[in-house]
């Protein structure tokens, strides 16, 4: 290819601003950057700016934050752009408009191994569903969501007590690089694609919320092991403490399993001054850090130092 690439970047968290900056070490010409709008935050509710919007201003790149990615006046300005290559790392549907639009397509970089876990959070379930592999997968976008023809691939062991920030951070940086070689495939015009499989029986990669985010005590001892590892440390495994006549919503960090068969009732609270265990099915689920609502996180033996449990205390 004579042609120098001239890139449109789009990306929002922490996990773009890896690959962007990557780009930029190797310095390939980013045109531009797309990122969400800056949005209300915290007690002040003080406009937010995204962690790639942070990072462009840094490197004093070219922002546009379209809160409707058909508007007329931004797809004028991401033409003016002229891009040849746009890259896509956890930002939003495009509409074919968009995509459409540079010589060389548009690419996107998933934190999964594709057609396993399309959609929006996959590190999380990768864990939630006890995967012992998984990995980065680059593919040029189409109509639907994870569904375009697949550039490369590169997998990764999930270590046993990995939880999602961790793995996430692996991935981000593996990511990066996949993201490079796929550059340099595109740059060389010897790009040889696959197509997903139409009719693989795929995980789904679900929108996180309160309802599954949700701890189930009469659950088997390793998926609520592996829930509280993979939503932590964010949005965090959750239940519901009924202890003293109250009812409280709390969040689990960490925990490790122990298995013992035992004859507690399922979700019963065992405690002593430095450890909090709750029964479950095959044994129990030892607490080491967790948070009570208005508390900071803390780990057990803090949390006991100014809280009891009485003998009937559950978590449900």
């Amino acid at each position: 290819m004579n042609e120098d690439l001239r890139i449109v970047f789009m990306g929002t968290p922490d996990f773009a601003v890896a690959t962007l900056k990557t780009i930029l070490e190797h310095n390939y010409n980013v045109v531009g950057v797309i990122t969400a709008p800056d949005k209300p935050a915290g007690r002040g509710r003080k406009l937010h700016e995204s962690a790639v919007k942070g990072f462009a201003k840094e490197k004093g790149l070219n922002i546009l934050q379209p809160t409707n990615l058909k508007n007329e006046d931004f797809l004028k300005e991401l033409k003016a752009l002229r891009a040849n290559l746009q890259i896509i790392v956890a930002f939003r549907m495009l509409p074919k408009v968009v995509w459409d639009m540079p010589k060389y397509g548009t690419f996107n970089l998933h934190a999964s191994l594709l057609p396993n876990y399309r959609g929006a959070a996959p590190i999380n379930w990768a864990i939630i569903n006890g995967e012992t592999k998984t990995g980065v997968s680059t593919f040029f976008i189409d109509e639907k969501i994870d569904t375009g023809a697949m550039i490369l691939q590169q997998d990764i062991d999930i270590d046993p007590s990995e939880n999602a920030g961790s793995l996430h951070d692996k991935l981000m940086d593996i990511g990066s690089h996949l993201v490079i070689d796929t550059i340099r495939l595109i740059e060389k015009g010897n790009v040889k694609t696959t197509p997903q499989p139409e009719d693989a029986i795929s995980k789904t990669a679900y929108k996180l919320n309160k309802d599954n985010c949700k701890i189930d005590f009469t659950d088997t001892i390793d998926n609520i092991y592996n829930k509280i590892r993979g939503l932590s440390p964010y949005p965090a495994a959750w239940c519901e403490l009924h202890n003293n006549n109250e009812v409280l919503d709390i969040k689990i960090y960490k925990a490790e399993k122990e298995n013992h068969i035992h004859d507690f009732d399922i979700g019963l609270i065992i405690s002593d001054k430095s450890s909090i265990k709750v029964a479950v099915k095959e044994g129990f689920i030892k607490i080491l850090e967790l948070k009570l609502p208005g508390k900071r996180t803390m780990d057990a033996k803090s949390l006991l130092n100014g809280y009891n449990f009485n003998s009937e205390a559950k978590l449900r």
